[in-house]
């Protein structure tokens, strides 16, 4: 079964120093929460994102254990919009859609991710009880850091 996660955020920057850091590899881990031990393995140091790029990880997104996470950057509008596929990893579907739309107030950034369990009937378990639930603590956490990097001059 197919899922789509979609989250927004108002981020208080202009649309290249937005689009300088999700476009980063090096930039992931610290989005992430830290008890998923997400370590960028591929070397692209201050390199343009582009189609094809192929960029190498290890998570530990349950219980610790690491596994090897490998995605192709499918899609560069640059300035506009990107998207990473899911070459090897935990999902049997992962495409993850960015999205960067300036306004008056910034860049308003979206994300949509389509994802798909493996293992059929107990993937829509592990889904129901373990997964939505987990993808949902990963994107939080992506929120409050964002705040704090983007918008802490609003906050203060």
């Amino acid at each position: 079964m197919k899922y789509q996660l979609y989250r927004e955020q108002q981020l208080n920057c202009n649309l290249e120093t937005a689009w300088k850091f999700f476009s980063s590899p090096e930039n992931l881990s610290e989005i992430t929460p830290k008890d998923m031990n997400f370590t960028v393995l591929s070397k692209y140091r201050n390199q343009p994102i582009f189609e094809g790029m192929i960029i190498d990880y290890i998570v530990s997104p349950l219980f610790n254990i690491p596994l090897k996470w490998k995605t192709r950057i499918s899609q560069v509008d640059k300035n506009k919009s990107f998207t990473d596929f899911q070459e090897k990893g935990p999902y049997k579907l992962w495409n993850h859609y960015h999205e960067f739309i300036p306004n008056q107030n910034g860049v308003l950034m979206k994300d949509t991710v389509d994802y798909e369990l493996p293992l059929g009937f107990l993937g829509k378990i592990a889904h129901s009880i373990i997964v939505k639930d987990k993808l949902n603590k990963i994107f939080d956490y992506r929120y409050k850091i964002l705040e704090q990097r983007f918008n802490q001059a609003k906050n203060d």
